[in-house]
């Protein structure tokens, strides 16, 4: 017998959607529309430390280095405990394997694969970003060093090289969360 039912909405589910992928991918904002279009809650990374560090990515990164700052960022997402919500992480919590063995006892995680030269186009005069990195490092350098593990993590790769349709992305989180993986 063919069941029928149509699928609970993700919030009624109570399953998390993890946005992972490089400053400028669109974590934060394509992760606010999904969570609209789905009735998930909005979590980002960024601003939980931001909030229980009482200062910006940047002057963490500038007075602390990237070493403190993926340690912040890896203990926040250790301390997640949510449901039914879309989860943005940092650029750097691909990092660590223990946040991201988390995050995926969380959910279903979704990277936004952007090239290099388009993000360079997409943060370019957004001024300090808070990029954990190497002192010397070049955002290529940076991309170049993620990617892969981007793609380790990912449950599903969705390029966003363009304007993103919330209709398909949605779709493929529907696949995945009925048991299958899919990349477009």
């Amino acid at each position: 017998m063919i069941d029928t039912t149509p699928p609970k909405p993700f919030a009624e589910n109570r399953m998390n959607i993890i946005l992972i992928g490089m400053p400028g991918s669109g974590k934060s904002t394509v992760g606010v529309q999904l969570a609209k279009t789905l009735g998930l809650n909005f979590i980002d990374t960024d601003i939980m430390i931001q909030t229980q560090e009482g200062r910006q990515l940047q002057d963490i990164q500038d007075n602390d280095g990237h070493v403190t700052l993926r340690a912040i960022e890896e203990h926040v997402i250790l301390g997640l405990d949510a449901l039914g919500a879309l989860i943005s992480t940092g650029g750097s919590a691909i990092y660590s394997d223990t946040a991201m063995q988390h995050l995926k006892s969380l959910g279903i995680i979704v990277f936004l694969e952007v090239s290099v030269d388009e993000l360079k186009k997409r943060i370019n005069g957004q001024g300090p970003r808070g990029i954990a990195c190497s002192e010397g490092q070049t955002f290529s350098d940076i991309h170049a060093e993620r990617a892969p593990l981007y793609r380790r993590y990912a449950d599903i790769t969705y390029n966003n090289e363009t304007t993103i349709n919330i209709t398909d992305l949605v779709d493929l989180i529907q696949v995945k969360n009925n048991g299958s993986t899919k990349r477009v």
